[in-house]
């Protein structure tokens, strides 16, 4: 019986002690964990977490021990959380990424005593940063650091779980505060029970049907974020082997080491594997580079609903034989589907990389809601292009009068953290307001139609959803990032930045050397030209005051480091305004 998060674990060590769990790379190589090892790594971690003098007999939230944990993806990062989970505590992760001053607010506000960290540059990065949070009496690195305690040495202690703290956990137990990045102001904590994710795991299983025990899956999305971290606990639960990517860096050498049956990502990761395949296109020559394209326009049309004619699908056919075949060998040969969520995919991708043979499974969710209220699934008839899938089993949606999305079911958070207020204004008669907009498709695939705070009103009056006339027009191969501007402004227009690598191409292939820096390439007049075509090509796709009437070009790309996207690729909005403010008020002069 699962009803909490380590019962998964512990249910595999049952059925297949020996069988492959997790698997990172050991100087070269992939070292693969047991359920065994896993399992019972994990209770004598817990045992010696509990030597520390843990203390959880009070099962209120505020009073509970928190954990925090700062890593990228690794085989002891699971470890960790199942440990903690055994301990009664609460796992507080950090992204990598976090400032200095964001990881001293969440420790604080949490009132963290312990932190794991991954190794040396990381506790560089925050040494200085730990003298600033009262609360916190150790430190653990998983990889030796000098002058800080390796976290073998609370496993070497040999002790197990207290049977009676185990017991005491309960499905509605807090199982960890995320806290969620946020667009704005201090980050938010969101709490989560053992019943909210393993209530997602559940629901989730028949959608992974595809993937069996023995198979593998490749992870490298934060698991800090809970999305990856509830998938994991599916793989776990279905008997899919979890191996970690090195680095981002990797992903494309590690696709072809592990096979992987399966990965999660985020659509701009997505659009990154597109415009490397893109490009290696672009390189061919003669009749190579012909079928290439041939085959890409033929998947820009497909339709997993209308499969078209049968002069279509035997081209199609041919098309993955002779092409689309060398997309599937270099994600590994092996890859059956692709789920994406966080953002809006781009539906060209979703035609081309479906027609592939790579299926992907687009989905919608917050943190809030442990993450999955909906998905397309594996099977061609529960999925349409262009939304966000059926809801999922044992979750109810409907739509606000605005249009609002709205969520209940055993997935909603228990709230936020030291924060009654906000919670008060999130849920209303069991209802989670997502601040999503959305509609019905066919009566029951859900589509998001924009952000409800984003959407803005010009000096006219009139209403303009932003996220629409960016995902559309971001479909243009010479557009790597835009943001559409004009609230309470006479007209509406975007800052864009240019997906450099095509425009460079673009300007050789018709007789012009582009210059070395981008900050000279977005003032050339053929360039400002180039992206006034894609603009004015998707522009009659909106009602006159939707469209773009002017926009600036940007020389650099917007990043999580410079404060620009959330860890989860959004983007900062009022942070862009802001840096870009004489930019905004150049355009509107």
């Amino acid at each position: 019986m699962i009803s909490r998060l380590f019962d998964i674990v512990e249910k595999r060590y049952r059925e297949e002690p020996e069988a492959a769990m997790l698997a990172g790379k050991e100087n070269a190589q992939y070292r693969t964990y047991s359920c065994r090892e896993v399992w019972e790594t994990a209770q004598k971690l817990c045992g010696g977490l509990l030597s520390l003098g843990i203390a959880n007999q009070d099962r209120a939230s505020e009073k509970l021990e928190k954990i925090a944990l700062i890593a990228p993806n690794r085989p002891e990062w699971i470890i960790t959380d199942v440990a903690v989970q055994l301990t009664g505590a609460v796992l507080t992760p950090l992204y990598p990424t976090i400032s200095p001053h964001d990881m001293i607010y969440v420790l604080n506000e949490a009132q963290v005593k312990i932190l794991f960290i991954a190794g040396q540059e990381l506790y560089e990065r925050f040494r200085d940063a730990f003298k600033e949070i009262p609360s916190l009496q150790y430190i653990f690195s998983f990889d030796e650091v000098n002058g800080v305690k390796n976290w073998k040495e609370l496993i070497n202690k040999n002790l197990q779980p207290d049977s009676n703290v185990v017991d005491g956990i309960h499905p509605e137990t807090l199982a960890t505060i995320i806290y969620t990045s946020g667009t704005t102001g201090n980050p938010k904590g969101v709490m989560l029970s053992h019943h909210n994710i393993v209530s997602n795991v559940e629901s989730c299983m028949c959608e992974f049907w595809f993937a069996t025990k023995g198979e593998r899956t490749l992870s490298f999305l934060p698991l800090n974020h809970i999305f990856e971290r509830t998938v994991t606990y599916i793989y776990l639960n279905a008997g899919v082997s979890v191996y970690y990517a090195e680095s981002m860096d990797t992903i494309g050498a590690n696709l072809k080491e592990v096979k992987p049956i399966v990965f999660t990502t985020v659509p701009r990761l997505l659009e990154k594997v597109y415009e490397r395949i893109y490009a290696t296109g672009l390189e061919q020559k003669g009749i190579k580079k012909a079928l290439f394209f041939w085959a890409l326009n033929l998947g820009f049309k497909f339709d997993n609903i209308n499969h078209g004619s049968l002069w279509y699908r035997i081209q199609l056919a041919i098309a993955n034989a002779l092409v689309f075949k060398k997309w599937r060998d270099a994600l590994g040969g092996n890859v059956k589907a692709i789920v994406t969520g966080a953002a809006a995919c781009q539906v060209r991708l979703i035609r081309v990389f479906t027609a592939a043979k790579l299926v992907i499974m687009e989905g919608y969710g917050l943190t809030e809601t442990s993450p999955v209220i909906s998905v397309n699934k594996f099977a061609s008839e529960d999925r349409r292009v262009g939304t966000i899938g059926p809801v999922i089993k044992d979750v109810q949606v409907k739509l606000a009068e605005d249009g609002e999305i709205l969520c209940k079911g055993p997935n909603i958070m228990m709230g936020y953290y030291k924060n009654p207020e906000m919670t008060a204004e999130a849920i209303k008669d069991g209802w989670f307001y997502t601040g999503d907009i959305g509609e019905w498709v066919e009566g029951r695939f859900l589509k998001i139609t924009d952000r409800k705070k984003e959407i803005f009103k010009t000096a006219g009056g009139k209403y303009v959803a932003p996220q629409v006339v960016e995902n559309k027009m971001k479909e243009s191969v010479f557009i790597e990032q835009m943001m559409v501007i004009g609230a309470g402004r006479k007209f509406v227009s975007a800052l864009i930045v240019p997906a450099f690598n095509y425009v460079r191409k673009y300007l050789q292939d018709h007789g012009t050397t582009p210059p070395a820096s981008n900050e000279e390439l977005v003032k050339m007049p053929e360039v400002q030209q180039l992206i006034q075509k894609q603009v004015d090509k998707y522009n009659p796709l909106f009602s006159h005051p939707e469209q773009i009437k002017k926009f600036d070009l940007l020389p650099n790309e917007w990043t999580i480091d410079a404060g620009e996207l959330t860890p989860t690729i959004k983007v900062k909005r009022k942070v862009i305004e802001q840096k870009y403010s004489s930019i905004i008020d150049a355009i509107y002069a």
